[in-house]
């Protein structure tokens, strides 16, 4: 079925308050995993409300924290979560290192004690309607990639976005994960009880693993690159980058020592990486985003392998899903249908869907 994005937005708002969650966490929540439904980032849209209710009902989320800044100089802060949901202190936290790169040319906010905090591309996108480029990482709350060479997972998924403007039209935007596939398509494939792309996932002694339900009980991701072979190391080099910048730095647990060095920690305390920068810096005004948009331009116009399959840069496919499901609806699948009715029934919040 298909649904409109402002009836699904306000399904799970009415979830979200039936779990005791304070109003700004819910529109945080609610409007960065719209971003992520309306673009086709399924992984990171609806489909989290049931990773989100683990966090509940294993008493690892404040339903209603105090954010709150806890370091703070002209161009850096540190945000701290208090145990909740990423989304509010994120945006915040983003929305504070905009307000300081208007200011100084340059603006870095770390956050800690934070969670899973959405699409990573939802914050990088915030900075590039006021002339910005933005530049996102985050930790998570689980190991999920195995290091090159390795058999068990030991670093997050751990993303990374970047956005820039561009002169005319949408901005240019990455968001990856440091795996070759983000843990929440894994699940995805196994609700529709799709075979994983070999080099996706590993089992227990580090041997390629393609049964979706099974990867999802092993959690064994490779690095992006898959395999030795086909240069994983640089996806593990990238993955490591991002727990320095998102954890490291905030002073954030690292998911995989965390049993052992934290075991009575009430919450996961993630960290994510939040960077905003002024081309007008650099160069004259204008001038930035011109050339920009020329060279994506240059890029979009390289001559095709095959006739029917246009050459695209990063954020083409994204904006292509935002046109159709503004206006056609967000398409949500039978399993996911039946998985938002059972949250809902289990806490008494309205069902609106029908």
């Amino acid at each position: 079925m298909n649904v409109a994005a402002e009836r699904l937005a306000a399904q799970a708002t009415a979830l979200l308050t039936a779990w005791g969650m304070d109003a700004d966490s819910i529109s945080a929540t609610v409007e960065v995993m719209l971003y992520a439904d309306l673009r086709g980032i399924e992984s990171h849209g609806v489909s989290t409300l049931t990773l989100y209710d683990e966090y509940r009902r294993s008493a690892k989320l404040t339903v209603s924290p105090q954010i709150r800044v806890v370091r703070e100089t002209p161009v850096t802060a540190v945000v701290d979560g208090d145990g909740g949901l990423g989304h509010l202190p994120s945006l915040r936290a983003m929305r504070l290192a905009i307000e300081k790169a208007g200011q100084c040319g340059v603006g870095v906010v770390s956050v800690r004690n934070s969670n899973h905090f959405g699409a990573a591309g939802a914050y990088a996108m915030m900075a590039p309607p006021k002339g910005l480029i933005g530049y996102v990482t985050s930790a998570t709350w689980r190991p999920g990639i195995v290091p090159t060479f390795g058999a068990d997972a030991m670093l997050g998924t751990n993303p990374i976005a970047f956005a820039a403007p561009v002169k005319n039209g949408p901005p240019f935007c990455l968001d990856l994960a440091t795996s070759t596939v983000a843990f929440n398509k894994v699940k995805l494939a196994a609700w529709h009880g799709k075979e994983l792309q070999p080099g996706w996932a590993m089992d227990a002694v580090g041997q390629p693993l393609t049964d979706a339900a099974a990867a999802v009980k092993s959690i064994r991701l490779t690095p992006l690159g898959g395999l030795p072979e086909m240069s994983s190391h640089k996806g593990y080099g990238l993955a490591t980058m991002v727990e320095i910048l998102s954890t490291t730095l905030s002073g954030s647990f690292f998911a995989a020592t965390r049993p052992n060095d934290h075991p009575d920690a009430p919450r996961h305390n993630v960290g994510h990486f939040f960077l905003a920068l002024d081309p007008k810096a650099f160069r004259e005004e204008g001038e930035f985003e011109a050339d920009l948009e020329a060279m994506l331009t240059a890029l979009r116009a390289t001559r095709r392998a095959e006739a029917a399959q246009p050459v695209l840069v990063a954020g083409d496919p994204e904006q292509v899903q935002l046109a159709t499901r503004s206006r056609d609806g967000i398409p949500l699948s039978g399993e996911m249908v039946t998985t938002l009715r059972k949250l809902c029934d289990a806490v008494g919040a309205p069902w609106l869907l029908a």
